[in-house]
């Protein structure tokens, strides 16, 4: 018996503007709207950043409140996630929202090269960001742009700092981090495999990549991610004219590969969260 596959979307990020492509959500309301649209199209996962009005990313947390409390009325059940990523605030700043007890949130457990900075995420507000997460009840997503990112997850679930089953997201093709490589990705699902048997992960491709990893995933028995943040384009010559088309194409493809699209009820029963 296949596993259902949880589809995540990542409906709008910290860089892609409406210059980039008219659809990207920014305000609230079209945050909420977009939402709203890929859940019906069969995403059971959204992933949030907030924006300020000029398109800046932010870490407001009266934002992030509204946004939840739109997707909870308007996509009920769909597990929220939030980031505490480090182009939306610095230091501590990250974490400021987590008190509003999203479903997840995301945790690097490590720091690395992007294309025009540094990625920084010192130890000590790594260790912080998972006592909040765990204090607060809400299960990390690691992001792993590398393999030690991987190994400090398993050391920090070891001693107790990340409870529970350990849910990766193996991220590839940005400039400068690692690259979409098959080889590298098939040894990343057997490292976790191997050092933790009960985790579940998710593929991330950036760009022109997000489809690869989704037929990767598909084919691993993983989860997959697309959506707006990481890429603003159908195909080559084309613009998404919203979240709800990548994440329509996504749940196409799942046929493909012999794969269901989970439902709400399977994807938190999968990642162990309550209803």
């Amino acid at each position: 018996m296949t596993t259902p596959c949880i589809i995540s979307v990542a409906i709008t990020g910290s860089l892609p503007r409406k210059k980039d492509n008219p659809a990207v959500p920014v305000t609230v309301s079209e945050q909420v709207e977009s939402t709203q649209a890929a859940f019906e199209a069969g995403a059971t996962l959204v992933h949030l950043h907030v924006r300020n009005d000029d398109e800046t990313p932010s870490s407001d947390p009266e934002r992030f409140s509204l946004v939840l409390d739109g997707i909870r009325k308007y996509a009920p059940g769909m597990i929220t996630q939030i980031s505490t990523g480090g182009r939306s605030g610095a230091g501590r700043e990250r974490g400021a929202m987590l008190s509003l007890r999203p479903d997840m949130a995301s945790l690097a457990t490590g720091s690395v090269n992007f294309p025009t900075r540094v990625y920084d995420n010192p130890p000590d507000l790594v260790e912080w960001l998972a006592e909040q997460m765990k204090t607060y009840k809400i299960k990390p997503e690691i992001e792993a742009f590398d393999l030690s990112m991987i190994f400090q997850a398993v050391a920090m679930q070891k001693t107790g700092k990340i409870p529970g089953p350990l849910h990766l997201q193996f991220v590839m093709g940005i400039k400068n981090a690692m690259p979409v490589d098959r080889e590298v990705f098939d040894f990343y699902v057997r490292t976790l495999h191997r050092l933790a048997p009960d985790a579940t992960w998710t593929g991330a491709g950036i760009g022109r990549d997000q489809l690869t990893l989704v037929r990767w995933s598909l084919e691993m028995g993983g989860h997959c991610r697309t959506g707006l943040e990481d890429n603003v384009r159908l195909d080559k010559n084309t613009l998404a004219p919203s979240n709800a088309a990548l994440v329509k194409q996504v749940a196409d493809l799942c046929g493909e590969y012999g794969r269901t699209v989970a439902t709400v009820a399977e994807a938190r029963a999968l990642l162990q969260l309550t209803p």
